[in-house]
Protein backbone atom coordinates (compact mmCIF):
# COMPACT_ATOMS: atom_id res chain seq x y z
CA UNK A 1 0.00 0.00 0.00
CA UNK A 2 0.88 3.81 -0.53
CA UNK A 3 -0.22 6.57 1.39
CA UNK A 4 0.17 10.12 0.08
CA UNK A 5 -0.59 13.22 2.17
CA UNK A 6 -0.56 16.44 1.31
CA UNK A 7 -0.14 19.81 3.61
CA UNK A 8 0.91 23.31 3.14
CA UNK A 9 -2.44 24.82 1.66
CA UNK A 10 -4.16 27.84 2.48
CA UNK A 11 -5.30 31.64 2.12
CA UNK A 12 -3.60 34.18 0.69
CA UNK A 13 -3.82 37.46 -1.41
CA UNK A 14 -2.83 37.86 -5.26
CA UNK A 15 0.89 38.79 -6.09
CA UNK A 16 1.36 36.31 -2.64
CA UNK A 17 3.43 32.57 -2.16
CA UNK A 18 2.39 29.61 -0.66
CA UNK A 19 4.63 26.37 -1.11
CA UNK A 20 2.56 22.65 -0.83
CA UNK A 21 4.07 19.54 0.29
CA UNK A 22 3.51 16.23 -0.25
CA UNK A 23 5.41 12.78 1.45
CA UNK A 24 4.59 9.31 0.48
CA UNK A 25 4.82 6.39 2.77
CA UNK A 26 4.44 2.83 1.87
CA UNK A 27 5.83 0.21 -0.77
CA UNK A 28 7.87 2.84 -3.03
CA UNK A 29 9.58 1.63 -6.20
CA UNK A 30 12.55 4.06 -7.23
CA UNK A 31 11.18 4.52 -11.01
CA UNK A 32 8.06 6.76 -10.04
CA UNK A 33 6.56 10.79 -11.29
CA UNK A 34 5.45 12.56 -8.58
CA UNK A 35 3.06 15.40 -9.91
CA UNK A 36 0.44 17.94 -8.64
CA UNK A 37 -3.00 18.53 -9.86
CA UNK A 38 -5.22 20.90 -8.95
CA UNK A 39 -9.59 21.12 -9.44
CA UNK A 40 -11.34 24.39 -9.64
CA UNK A 41 -15.46 23.81 -8.78
CA UNK A 42 -17.16 23.20 -12.17
CA UNK A 43 -13.46 22.33 -13.58
CA UNK A 44 -12.02 19.03 -14.45
CA UNK A 45 -8.81 18.14 -12.46
CA UNK A 46 -5.29 19.58 -14.42
CA UNK A 47 -2.38 18.83 -14.43
CA UNK A 48 0.13 21.59 -12.81
CA UNK A 49 3.08 19.82 -12.39
CA UNK A 50 4.97 17.01 -12.06
CA UNK A 51 8.80 15.61 -11.78
CA UNK A 52 10.35 12.23 -12.74
CA UNK A 53 12.64 10.37 -10.14
CA UNK A 54 15.65 11.58 -12.41
CA UNK A 55 14.68 14.80 -12.01
CA UNK A 56 13.22 15.61 -15.50
CA UNK A 57 9.86 18.64 -14.76
CA UNK A 58 7.16 19.30 -17.56
CA UNK A 59 4.54 22.15 -16.09
CA UNK A 60 1.49 24.06 -17.45
CA UNK A 61 1.43 26.95 -19.37
CA UNK A 62 -0.60 28.52 -16.77
CA UNK A 63 2.04 28.12 -13.97
CA UNK A 64 5.22 28.59 -15.88
CA UNK A 65 7.68 30.89 -14.49
CA UNK A 66 5.49 31.14 -11.19
CA UNK A 67 5.63 27.69 -9.98
CA UNK A 68 8.10 25.41 -9.15
CA UNK A 69 8.40 21.61 -8.33
CA UNK A 70 11.32 19.65 -6.91
CA UNK A 71 11.59 16.29 -4.74
CA UNK A 72 13.10 14.65 -1.90
CA UNK A 73 13.94 11.16 -2.98
CA UNK A 74 15.38 10.19 -0.03
CA UNK A 75 12.81 11.46 1.64
CA UNK A 76 9.98 10.14 -0.48
CA UNK A 77 8.42 13.87 -0.42
CA UNK A 78 7.88 16.58 -3.44
CA UNK A 79 6.96 20.24 -3.09
CA UNK A 80 4.90 23.14 -5.03
CA UNK A 81 6.49 26.47 -4.79
CA UNK A 82 3.77 29.20 -5.71
CA UNK A 83 4.63 32.30 -6.34
CA UNK A 84 2.72 35.21 -7.67
CA UNK A 85 -0.55 33.60 -6.99
CA UNK A 86 -3.63 34.73 -8.66
CA UNK A 87 -7.28 34.65 -8.40
CA UNK A 88 -7.30 31.56 -11.17
CA UNK A 89 -5.29 29.39 -9.01
CA UNK A 90 -7.59 28.60 -6.40
CA UNK A 91 -8.40 25.08 -6.69
CA UNK A 92 -7.93 21.68 -4.67
CA UNK A 93 -4.92 20.68 -5.36
CA UNK A 94 -3.67 16.95 -5.02
CA UNK A 95 -0.68 15.35 -5.07
CA UNK A 96 -0.39 12.17 -7.43
CA UNK A 97 2.28 9.07 -7.10
CA UNK A 98 2.89 7.28 -10.10
CA UNK A 99 4.89 3.93 -10.26
CA UNK A 100 6.28 3.38 -13.70
CA UNK A 101 6.76 -0.74 -12.64
CA UNK A 102 5.05 -2.20 -11.46
CA UNK A 103 2.08 0.49 -12.67
CA UNK A 104 0.35 2.07 -10.19
CA UNK A 105 -1.02 5.64 -9.54
CA UNK A 106 -1.81 7.07 -5.98
CA UNK A 107 -3.79 10.41 -4.90
CA UNK A 108 -4.05 12.41 -1.79
CA UNK A 109 -7.25 13.85 -0.80
CA UNK A 110 -6.18 17.59 -1.53
CA UNK A 111 -5.63 20.33 0.09
CA UNK A 112 -7.43 23.60 -0.62
CA UNK A 113 -5.58 26.45 -1.98
CA UNK A 114 -7.40 30.07 -1.64
CA UNK A 115 -6.03 33.16 -3.60
CA UNK A 116 -7.76 36.28 -3.04
CA UNK A 117 -8.21 39.32 -5.13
Amino acid sequence: QVQVVESGGGLVQAGGSLRLSCAVSGRIFSSNIMGWYRQAPGDQRELVADISSSGSTNYADSVKGRFTISRDNAKNTVSLQMNSLKPEDTAVYYCKHTTIGPRGVYWGRGTQVTVSS
